[in-house]
């Protein structure tokens, strides 16, 4: 029987993962993967990490964190459960 807790977790674990996959594409390309490919390789010669860049970084490995301790969480309940 799924009680209250795994249901709340799955619902963050799913919405952590789309929001993973966005952000993880938001990244620019360090060249040579497939972002050249969609026009990635032609950026602008701002160079350096930007504030908003640095930002992008921090809020990707947050969800990241929240992702991995939902997954934690869930494995654990099952497992006891």
């Amino acid at each position: 029987m799924l009680t209250a807790l795994t249901i709340v977790l799955a619902v963050l674990l799913v919405i952590t993962s789309a929001l993973l996959v966005v952000l993880i594409l938001l990244h620019r390309g360090k060249g040579g993967g497939l972002s050249d490919l969609f026009g990635g390789g032609v950026s602008s010669s701002i160079g350096g990490s930007s504030v908003a860049e640095r930002n992008l970084d921090r809020l990707t490995v947050a969800i990241a964190l929240i992702w991995a301790a939902c997954i934690i969480a869930v494995g654990l309940i099952v497992r006891t459960g």
